[in-house]
């Protein structure tokens, strides 16, 4: 089964379509699958204390001036919306709130996408659910009890979905991946399971793609040192090459699991296999 790969640009832009069209031509030419953001309408995701709070950025020195700073407008979606179709590549978002699922509609992706922070947040996931369009939902701060609950939306409404397992730190330390999870969502929910990453590098990634996840996402970067709280735990243009052709290898090297004489064996056993058949 071929993993689908998406390559979340999220607030990595900074606020520049520039950057995003980098990054988006970046994906396409390594093989990525889809790209992702992030849409938030700010004065409902944050309250008005912490707007007003300080906060230095390029874009003022307070909490308010750098979220609008990274928040995208109906004209800069636009333009996403426009180049990826040019591009022929796919894209959607998550949403963190109601108003912002609403925005996306406009756009008719073919995917939604619950961020971890919002899989408690009951009305957004029957507002998502209700469109019937597939659904990555990851698992990141979650109880299974919370993830249940989360999936009972979906399949109430009929609404097809993947749960993606995810720890979310920023960056997660490699002995916190706890991929075992990947087999756990997976016989607990009986569905498909993908893996969202936010570590340095990209071993832990190639290990979920080899424990059969369907899906993995990371967060990508022109530069780890550009602004930004998940820089960081993004993957640079160079390791998504890297990322992207692993990932094949993997799922060839996995196989179908039947156990056969393969024809590339042959002469090897004529050569080695002097003993009386059974």
């Amino acid at each position: 089964m071929k993993t689908f790969i998406i390559s979340e640009i999220g607030i990595n832009h900074n606020g520049s379509l520039d950057i995003v069209k980098k990054l988006i031509d970046n994906s396409i030419e390594v093989g990525c699958d889809a790209v992702k953001f992030q849409k938030r309408t700010v004065d409902r995701v944050y309250t008005q204390e912490f707007l007003e709070s300080s906060r230095e950025s390029s874009w003022g020195d307070t909490q308010r001036a750098q979220k609008d700073g990274l928040e995208f407008g109906k004209e800069e979606y636009d333009e996403i919306d426009r180049y990826c179709k040019e591009k022929e590549i796919e894209w959607f978002a998550s949403a963190w709130d109601i108003e912002s699922q609403l925005f996306l509609r406009q756009y008719n992706l073919k995917y939604n996408k619950i961020a971890s922070p919002m899989l408690t947040h009951k009305r957004l996931l029957e507002t998502v659910a209700e469109e019937g369009k597939y659904t990555f939902i990851s698992t990141g701060m979650s109880t299974v009890e919370q993830i249940a609950k989360a999936v009972k939306i979906f399949k109430d409404y009929g609404c097809s979905f993947e749960l993606m397992h995810c720890n979310s730190s920023y960056p997660t330390e490699d002995f916190n991946s706890n991929l075992s999870c990947i087999k756990t969502l997976r016989e607990r929910f009986d569905c498909n399971v993908g893996y969202s990453g936010h570590e340095k590098g990209i071993q832990i990634t190639l290990a979920a793609v080899a424990l059969g996840v369907t899906s993995i996402e990371r967060h990508i970067t022109l530069d780890r040192y550009m602004y930004g709280s998940d820089q960081f735990a993004s993957v640079t243009p160079m390791d998504l090459i890297k990322l992207c052709k692993l990932v094949r290898v993997i799922e060839s090297a996995i196989g179908d699991g039947k156990k056969t004489l393969r024809e590339e064996e042959n002469d090897i056993m004529n050569k080695l296999r002097k003993v009386d058949t059974l």
